[in-house]
Formats: C-alpha cells, sequence, structure tokens
C-alpha cells in the first residue's frame, strides 16, 4: 500500500520550490518584457512626434507655389503614406493637401498634439494619430499629421515578440520543472518502497543511498543507522524472550512429567490427587502459552515468503466452513460460508493462512451465543481480496480494536473470562503482517465483531 498519495506529489519540497522558481523566472522575464515593450513604444512615439515638428519647421520657411511644390513633393516621396497635410485659408477654408478640414480644437503651436479623428478629401476617416499646426509667412494655415498604421504594426510586431518571448518562457519553465521533480520524487518513491517493506516487518531492509550524496542521501543514512540500532535492539529483546521460553519450556515439561507420575500412584479420590490435577492444569496452560509465543516469534521469519505458493481462496475457505461446521451445530450456532463469483486467488502459506482463519473462527464461536450466526466470507474489495469473518457476539468495543492485536491484551468485554490467553489474534496479525495483508477490526450489524484480512498482495512485492 502506497504511504504517499498521488495528490501529494504536488505537495513535495522539490515541486514547490521549481514551481516557485518558474513563477519567479516567468515573472521577471515577463517584467522585463513589458519595460522593453514600453520604451521601445515610448521611444517610436518621440521619434514620431519629433518627425512631425521636423515637418512643420520645414516647410513653414516656404511661400506660395514653392511651398505648394514642396507638400506634393513630401507627399510624392512617402512611399509609406505615413504623413497627411493640408493648407488652409486664415479662415479655414482647403486650399491644398489630402486634408479637407482642419481638426478641431487644433492649436497652431508648432507643437504635437493627439487627435481623434482626420476628415480627408477620400472621405476616410483616421483616428487616433498625432498632428501638428504652423502658420505660413502668408498667414497660411498648415496641418501635418501622421498616420499610426506603421507604427502600430512596429508596435504589434514587439508585442508579438513578447508573447512569443512569454511562450518561450513558460513552456520550457514548466517542462523543467516536470523533468526536474521527477528525479527526486523518483527516490522518494523507492524509499517509500523500502519503508513499506519494514513496516511489513523485514527489518533487515535498508533505505536506498545514491551515489549524489546530497541532502536527501544524508537523511536515508541516518534513518539506516537507527534502523541497524532498532534492529539489533529487537533482535535482542526477541533472542531473550525465545531463549526464555525455550529455556522454562524444559522444566515445565519435566515438571509436568513428575507431577503425572505422582498423580498415577495416588486413588482417584485422594486430596493429594486433586491438588495435582489442577497443578497439572496450570502447567498444560503455562506450556500452550510458551508455545503460542514462540508461534509468534516464528511468524516474524521473513524467510518463510520464499515458500509462498498461489492459493485457491475457495477450495481454502470450504474446507474451514466443513471444519467448524460440527463444533458450530454443536453449540446450535449457523456457521454460513459465501464467497463472492470469481473471487481472486491468493499468494501466501496455505497452512498459515488456514491458521490464522481458524483462530478468527474459533474466537467468533467462543463469544458467539446459542442460536448465534457466524459468517466466513470472500468478498472483493475495490479489487484487492477480503476475507471476512462476522458474528452476532458481544462485539468488540471500539477503544480496545486497535489493541486487540496486541499480545496478552484482552478486551473489555472478554475480562472474567478463563479461556484464552489474549495471544489468538498476535498469531492472526503475525501471519497478515508475514504477508503483507492488513488487519481491519469493526463492528457487524447486529453489534456483534467484524474481523477481516484484506489481502493486498502488491504491498508485499
Amino acid at each position: 500500500m502506497s504511504l504517499m498519495r498521488s495528490t501529494d506529489e504536488w505537495r513535495s519540497s522539490s515541486s514547490r520550490l521549481l514551481g516557485m522558481y518558474c513563477i519567479l523566472f516567468v515573472t521577471c522575464s515577463t517584467a522585463l518584457l513589458g519595460i522593453v515593450y514600453w520604451r521601445v513604444s515610448h521611444y517610436i512615439d518621440h521619434m514620431a512626434q519629433e518627425g512631425l515638428i521636423e515637418y512643420a519647421r520645414l516647410f513653414e520657411r516656404f511661400e506660395g507655389q514653392a511651398l505648394n511644390n514642396a507638400l506634393s513633393d513630401s507627399i510624392h516621396y512617402d512611399a509609406y503614406d505615413s504623413y497627411v497635410y493640408g493648407l488652409f485659408t486664415p479662415a479655414g477654408e482647403p486650399l491644398a493637401g489630402p486634408l479637407k478640414a482642419i481638426p478641431d480644437n487644433l492649436p497652431f503651436d508648432g507643437r504635437p498634439h493627439t487627435i481623434t479623428g482626420l476628415a480627408l478629401v477620400e472621405g476616410k476617416l483616421q483616428r487616433s494619430c498625432g498632428a501638428v499646426g504652423v502658420k505660413t509667412r502668408h498667414g497660411e494655415l498648415l496641418v501635418f499629421a501622421r498616420q499610426r498604421g506603421q507604427l502600430s504594426t512596429v508596435k504589434n510586431i514587439i508585442l508579438n515578440a513578447m508573447y512569443w518571448g512569454i511562450c518561450l518562457t513558460v513552456i520550457p519553465g514548466l517542462a523543467g520543472w516536470f523533468i526536474l521533480r521527477q528525479r527526486p520524487l523518483k527516490r522518494i518513491h523507492e524509499i517509500e518502497a523500502a519503508t513499506s517493506r519494514i513496516v511489513a516487518g523485514d527489518l533487515g531492509q535498508r533505505l536506498p543511498v545514491s551515489e549524489r550524496h546530497d541532502e536527501i542521501d544524508q537523511l536515508t543514512r541516518i534513518v539506516n543507522v537507527m534502523l541497524e540500532r532498532i534492529e539489533q535492539l529487537m533482535g535482542e529483546v526477541k533472542g531473550v524472550c525465545d531463549n526464555i521460553a525455550h529455556d522454562l519450556r524444559t522444566p515445565l515439561t519435566r515438571l509436568r512429567a513428575r507431577l503425572y507420575r505422582a498423580r498415577t500412584k495416588l486413588h482417584e479420590e485422594d486430596i493429594h490427587g486433586i491438588q495435582i490435577d489442577k497443578a497439572l492444569a496450570e502447567t498444560d496452560t503455562l506450556m500452550t502459552r510458551f508455545t503460542a509465543l514462540l508461534r509468534v516469534s516464528e511468524l516474524g521469519n521473513q524467510q518463510r515468503r520464499s515458500a509462498f505458493v498461489e492459493i485457491n481462496v475457495t477450495e481454502l475457505l470450504q474446507e474451514l466452513h466443513a471444519f467448524y461446521l460440527p463444533l458450530a451445530e454443536e453449540n446450535r450456532q449457523r456457521l454460513e460460508l459465501d464467497i463472492a463469483p470469481q473471487v481472486a486467488t491468493l499468494r501466501g502459506d496455505r497452512e498459515l493462512m488456514f491458521e490464522a482463519l481458524a483462530n478468527l473462527l474459533s474466537n467468533a464461536l467462543r463469544f458467539t451465543p446459542a442460536h448465534g450466526r457466524i459468517l466466513l466470507r470472500a468478498a472483493d474489495d475495490n479489487g484487492a481480496l477480503r476475507i471476512d469473518v462476522i458474528d452476532n457476539g458481544p462485539g468488540i468495543a471500539p477503544q480496545d480494536r486497535s489493541l486487540v492485536y496486541q499480545r496478552y491484551f484482552r478486551g473489555s468485554s472478554h475480562r472474567g473470562r478463563e479461556e484464552g490467553f489474549g495471544l489468538g489474534l498476535s498469531i492472526v496479525a503475525a501471519i497478515a503482517g508475514l504477508h503483507g495483508f492488513r488487519m481491519r477490526t469493526g463492528s457487524s450489524p447486529s453489534g456483534g465483531a467484524w474481523l477481516s484480512i484484506r489481502c493486498v498482495t502488491e504491498s508485499v512485492l
């Protein structure tokens, strides 16, 4: 099971840093291109105004026919039709030029002004252009205007260049962001995979370290040192527990044998024999408990995974149902089997899975009252196989559901019962952990216990 959701990948520090750098780079580039556009546009407008002023100063020196000829020649040699002019009487009557009327509110001060429209002889209306008005030596009114078509074209070229520059900045920036963030995310996924195996119980697993010796490698080395120490301590604790269990089992066996020999020499109703029977029962209880402890310790050995095979779940559950059905009938209980069609196969140790499910069924039969119902079910859980054991007994208290798989733990509703040592569900949890499966504990619709093994086989790969 993935410890890192796909949506969290966009929250990683590398993604945020690269994203912030990309945004900063794009913002600075856009600001730079905007400043360039503003300066060039301002310069072009300034040059256009200076050109109008120079035109006006040049032609105000001419008189009469020389003025008309100069104005005609200027239009003739204006290849881009940038300039238009109009010569008017002091009363505003047109004398020459494409302009047929003086623009409204145009002062004749020899300085450029922006006007909103020009009336031409051809009837065309030019909008938003620069114009300058001067008086000739004979008192005639001369108007020069520069059409903005060519200037607008130059500005559009600059603006398009700015757009292209932004696009060529944003697209490679996003591509670089996506590519550069893949490397740290790939390493995080490798660390996550190793961590999943450690969580599953493989304490010998270590986090991968690359040859780059960066900050992630420094962190993984620290964690690996910690894992080595944890593995060493866990091994010491496990060894002490196993040694205690082994060392005590032998004298307990001898004690039981001597008690049994002593009991055989006494009469059935001898008061001493009754006490010896109680001592034998206690000795058997201790030996059973030590056997269960050793069983849990044995299940922590990850080498058993090498013997995993494909298990036919339908056959396994049918065998369990047939095995416990007589006991359920003896207790006047209903043991039902429900297997979903086309249930998936299971990869694991068949003997261990039988033992785990048998422990769950034994608990259900033990705590379900007469005429109660126990359901053994195999179902599909979002593409994963889930095996449920559901009963209508007293159930497991919500505060106990996260603790029932601990060794020696007995729920608050089960305290006071003499049967059981609190190790059955610990064995189930150990078997599930060996396979990489997940245990779930809940409440059935009738208020009883609902215990599930979710067989997410890909988590053990």
